[in-house]
């Protein structure tokens, strides 16, 4: 028996669930949106990776293929970011996999299992956090498929009190000087998402601004 872990829409994070879930798993596929190569090198410590591009997959992603027709243990898998571009006879596959939607979605068609394993990266809205695993026989054939829920702590609205949102800022700075994207930074920081964004759009359209500076122009 085989294990494929099947995830979406990363988004630039990668919790330790996912990482715990997948720990084991002969193979992974990622259905796009995934952010940024680091994630990738992470997975692939796990397991051989398997990814198509999405749409927020830009210029470091233009090597990633938008779509995948490949074959896992015997099983004939087809691979693409967004459902409306799949094949209208998707009959020959086995597994079809999915994302963009941010939303778990499984549908049988005669023998082809159509798989969306959700987004387990930032949440977004009220949606839950979701990913799979396919277990898959010797001949080839899906003999399991476990929907993987990772709960949701909500974070306190910001790492420090008010009276410290300078030092907040300077941590959001941080932050961007090592390359990561404002879901991650407000998710790490337990920051609000639209201050965290607020913070880093300050930060990288005026060079040279500090801390003070920043939250002049935000009139803190």
């Amino acid at each position: 028996m085989h294990t494929i872990g099947i995830l979406s829409d990363t988004h630039g994070l990668l919790r330790e669930e996912v990482l715990a879930a997948l720990s084991g798993c002969d193979a992974i596929l990622h259905g796009g949106d995934i952010n940024r190569q680091e994630i990738l090198d992470r997975l692939e410590e796990i397991a051989p990776v398997y990814v198509v591009r999405g749409n927020n997959d830009k210029d470091w992603a233009e090597h990633l293929p938008l779509f995948l027709d490949l074959s896992l243990f015997g099983l004939a898998i087809y691979m693409t970011h967004k459902k409306k571009d799949l094949p209208k006879d998707l009959s020959r596959y086995g597994l079809v996999v999915y994302g963009h939607s941010h939303r778990y979605d499984q549908k049988t068609a005669g023998d082809t299992l159509l798989l969306n394993p959700g987004s387990c990266g930032p949440r977004r809205f009220n949606q839950e956090i979701t990913m799979a695993l396919v277990t898959v026989s010797d001949d080839g054939s899906i003999q399991g498929l476990k929907r993987i829920d990772i709960p949701h702590v909500k974070p306190a609205p910001a790492l420090l009190p008010e009276s410290d949102l300078k030092q907040a800022v300077k941590q959001v700075m941080q932050y961007v000087d090592k390359g990561k994207p404002v879901p991650v930074i407000a998710e790490e920081l337990r920051m609000d998402p639209e201050l965290a964004e607020q913070i880093c759009r300050l930060y990288l359209t005026h060079p040279g601004v500090d801390a003070d500076g920043i939250m002049a122009k935000m009139g803190l």
